[in-house]
């Protein structure tokens, strides 16, 4: 697995499955290597920061990684999986508004989301009123 361009064995995909729990088929797991293997345009086995960006949907999630090898990739996106457990998916939602990763979804936390989610359409003052919940 370390070189992107070979081949996934049998063995390779037993363990990946076993590191995400079993989330994703082995099929799928198939898939996610083809992916991740165009994702890794220069062939490391490794997608870089820049790679991972490439993909507009993870631009949020890569605050919560800096780089990832192939099992981290498949683990990461196995919170997406329909087999993953309701917990599962509850603690990386958790995780995603957790931007300093403190263990706590804190008022700035909830800012840096607004600054995401409205970027300039809403002034500094409107997003901080709207993440205030009192």
């Amino acid at each position: 697995m370390g070189n992107a361009s070979s081949m996934l064995t049998q063995y390779d995909i037993e363990e990946v499955q076993q590191h995400c729990n079993h989330a994703f088929s082995q099929q799928e797991i198939v898939s996610l290597y083809e992916r991740f293997c165009q994702l890794d345009r220069n062939n490391g086995g490794f997608i870089s920061a820049e790679e991972f960006l490439s993909v507009p949907e993870f631009a949020r999630l890569l605050r919560m990684v800096d780089g990832l090898n192939f099992k981290e990739f498949v683990a990461f996106l196995s919170a997406f999986s329909p087999h993953a457990t309701l917990h599962q998916k509850i603690e990386f939602i958790f995780k995603v508004y957790d931007s300093d990763g403190n263990g706590k979804v804190t008022f700035t936390d909830m800012l840096d989301v607004l600054r995401d989610l409205t970027g300039t359409f809403i002034s500094e003052k409107q997003r901080e009123h709207s993440a205030d919940l009192e």
